[in-house]
Order: C-alpha cells, then sequence, then structure tokens
C-alpha cells in the first residue's frame, strides 16, 4: 500500500460484522480462564494482553499503523515525544555511557541531554555538522552508544544528513536514532537512508489537532545488536525471567525490550482514548502534509522578499543553504514550520507576535491552525546565549507555524503584523 493508503486502512482491519472505525478498547484489564493463561502472558507479554501500562488494543493498531508507515518492524507508543526520546535512549544505555548528538534539535531535548541523562550518568557530546568524518568519529568513546539528530530541526530548520551520520554510527558499531517529528513520513523515511530507530513527538503533525499529547518509536529491525557493544539486549534479561531478546525475537529486540523492560517499569503508555484521536489525525496525514508544504512555501516566498526580515530558513527555498538536504530527504519540500528573523531583534520580534490576529500565540506547533512562538523567550529560555547560537537561534527569530487557513488570510495577518513591528 502506498502511504495514503496505509494512513487509512493499515493497524486495523474489521472482520465480517465488526466496526469499520477503530474502536476504543477503554479498558486497563483482560480476563482468562487460568492462572496459567496469565502467567504465560507474564512470561512473554506479546503472547496476548495482560495489562494496559503494556498495550491496548487501540494503540496497538495506532503502532502497528506508524510502524507501516516508517517502514519498521515495531512501534511503541509513549504518552508524549520527550518520553519517547528518553525511551529510546535508556533502552540501550546506562550510568557511564556516552552519546552523540548534534545540536541542531529541539531546545527541551537539548535539556534533557545536557541535564537529566547527565543526572543520570550518561553523558552527551556535541558535535558540529560541519565538522569532518574523521573530526566526528574522534569524539566517539568505547563507551558511546548511539548518534543522534532531527530530520528538520526544531526550530532552526536545518535539515541533518541522516545518510551521512547513518555511516559514521555504523563505522563505530552505534545506531542511529532520528527524531523525524517535523518531517513524518510522508516527507521522509530515515530508514531508506540508513536509520535505525526513528521517535516522534505525535502531538505535532501527526496528531495535528492540538488535542493529545504523545510520542512513538519506531524500529527498523536492521541494526546488528550482537556486536559486542549492547550485552543488555544479547545476555539474559535477570528482570525478566532471564529473557535474551535477540535470541528470542530475531530483528524486534530493541522494541521488544523498551516494552517488556522500560514501558512496565516506566509506564508511560498513552491511553486508548489518546490513540484513537491520534489515528483520526492519521488518517488525514497526507492531505494535510501536502497543504502545510504549499502554504509555508508561499509564505516564505513572501517573508524572503520583505524588507522587515533579515533572513528566512526554509529548506524548500532554493536560496536556503539546507536546500540540497532538502532535496535528498525531503523531495524538495519542507513542513509547514518556517523560523525567520526580524529586524530589531527582540524587541521587533515580541511586537511582530503581539500584532498578528489570526495566528495564535502558544506553545506548540505543527497544528492544523497557524500558531507563532518566540524560541529565545519561551521553549529555548533554559538555553544559554552560547547554546542559542549553537541551536541556530537568534533572539529575533520567530517560529512561524503554518496552518490550513487560506493562504491569503495568513498573508494578510503576517504582513500587517510585520508593518506594525516596524513602526
Amino acid at each position: 500500500m502506498k502511504d495514503e493508503t496505509k494512513c487509512l486502512h493499515a493497524g486495523y482491519t474489521p472482520k465480517n460484522g465488526e466496526p469499520r472505525v477503530l474502536p476504543i478498547v477503554q479498558s486497563t484489564t483482560y480476563v482468562y480462564e487460568s492462572a496459567a493463561e496469565v502467567a504465560g502472558i507474564f512470561d512473554d507479554p506479546t503472547k496476548g494482553l495482560c495489562y494496559s501500562r503494556f498495550a491496548n488494543p487501540t494503540v496497538m493498531a495506532v503502532e502497528e499503523k506508524i510502524a507501516a508507515l516508517e517502514g519498521g518492524v515495531g512501534a511503541m507508543c509513549t504518552t508524549s515525544g520527550q518520553a519517547a526520546t528518553l525511551l529510546s535512549i535508556l533502552n540501550i544505555c546506562q550510568a557511564g555511557d556516552s552519546i552523540i548528538s548534534t545540536p541542531e534539535i529541539y531546545g527541551g531535548t537539548i535539556n534533557l541531554f545536557s541535564f537529566t541523562l547527565k543526572k543520570l550518568g550518561i553523558e552527551c557530546i556535541y558535535v558540529d555538522k560541519n565538522m569532518s568524518d574523521d573530526e566526528i568519529k574522534a569524539c566517539f568513546k568505547e563507551n558511546t552508544k548511539l548518534v543522534f539528530g532531527e530530520t528538520i530541526a526544531n526550530p532552526a530548520l536545518t535539515v541533518f544528513d541522516i545518510e551521512r551520520f547513518a555511516n559514521i554510527a555504523h563505522a563505530m558499531g552505534v545506531p542511529l536514532i532520528v527524531d523525524n517529528t517535523f518531517a513524518t513520513p510522508i516527507l521522509c523515511k530515515p530508514f531508506d537512508f540508513g536509520a535505525d530507530i526513528v521517535v516522534h513527538s505525535t502531538s505535532k503533525y501527526m496528531d495535528g489537532h492540538a488535542v493529545q499529547i504523545g510520542g512513538v518509536i519506531v524500529d527498523s529491525g536492521k541494526f546488528n545488536w550482537d556486536n559486542g557493544k549492547f550485552p543488555e539486549l544479547v545476555e539474559p534479561d535477570e528482570s525478566y525471567h532471564g529473557t535474551c531478546y535477540t535470541k528470542s525475537y530475531g530483528n524486534m529486540a530493541y522494541i521488544v525490550k523498551a516494552r517488556m523492560q522500560l514501558m512496565r517499569d516506566f509506564g508511560v503508555y498513552p491511553a486508548a482514548h489518546s490513540a484513537f484521536l491520534l489515528n483520526l489525525g492519521l488518517e488525514t496525514l497526507p492531505v494535510r502534509m501536502k497543504q502545510y508544504t504549499e502554504n509555508a512555501m508561499a509564505v516564505a516566498e513572501y517573508l524572503e522578499k520583505s524588507d522587515a526580515v533579515v533572513s528566512v530558513s526554509c529548506p524548500a527555498l532554493p536560496s536556503d543553504p539546507n536546500h540540497a538536504l532538502a532535496e535528498k530527504y525531503l523531495g524538495g519540500k519542507s513542513c509547514g514550520v518556517i523560523s525567520f528573523i526580524i529586524k530589531g531583534g527582540r524587541p521587533a520580534a515580541a511586537k511582530f507576535m503581539d500584532s498578528l490576529k489570526l495566528a495564535s500565540n502558544e506553545v506548540h506547533v505543527a497544528d492544523i491552525r497557524t500558531c507563532v512562538l518566540h524560541p529565545a523567550s519561551e521553549t529555548h529560555r533554559q538555553l544559554s546565549d552560547e547554546q542559542l547560537v549553537a541551536a541556530g537561534i537568534d533572539a529575533g527569530m520567530v517560529r512561524f507555524s503554518v496552518g490550513l487557513e487560506n493562504i491569503d488570510d495568513i498573508l494578510e495577518d503576517l504582513d500587517a503584523a510585520l508593518k506594525a513591528a516596524m513602526e
């Protein structure tokens, strides 16, 4: 099936007389006829349902749909994108380990990597994408377990060179984890370019309607975990009856371990109703992404011509320094999010935002409604000036998430607010 068809049909196929629409299984528990059956499921949760902290039929259908869209062997939904990122790392890292990341990632992820993981004894080493391959490899240590990057960085709008970093990671014997939130599998499938694990904040384009927070981890099933660096996937798990994940689950070892071990202990599994709402968003994802990209391109072209704007970041623009990478990974397109720098810095940016009438000033992005945010004073306010620069964020930068309103209305609102900001 093509993506448009997968979005409608993957994950749930009703049998004769069953509901056409994915049902909400609103239950925490599942009944069995014998203690032996329940015991067998506790030994191996993939054999059945025991408790909705592990799995739920409604959520499982959505997991299967997202895995199909990304081309993975399995997926696990979480209660947020941050939870997905955290578990994707803790699944193969422990105290004393190290990870590699580019700094052009979401501000909350930088905070997670730089502070929270540090408290847990996991070091994050940031590498400049302009470094040579050899310089990046020199940053690896014996305890480095993975490389991390974002397909389209939030909010810098730089494009991650997936294939290059996948080659570097694999040469060093570790997997590449890619946050594909802004691109979605409609614009980019990181597994096609060598990525091993994909994470999403499903709260963004996948949901699209700002009605529920969620995340997902998708496993490509392609990485060889039995290379001496990942004993937790190869050796018996004392916390789960001595299970050897690679031996018992083959190329699904990573995602099964995440569910059996981390979801069991952290319990960050979404509710059935949240998954139902996410599925509604997924069903229209290809249609919405097409319109987002078209509206964003019109806005980017307008901003590029404006005397009130210093620079525009939109990989779809031929003038954008990331356009070549957008051609390779995104088909020359970009998502509906644009970053631009207003003349006059922080004060002008604030005045611009306060002057908007249609666009909402809110801490969200990738919605069906146009929304705007000032990263330096809002989502990324925890970063130092040096970290802001490293993340590609200027004090006058505005993150403008183009919605699905009529493009004429969006441009009219934008034009009036820019004029007000320059007064």
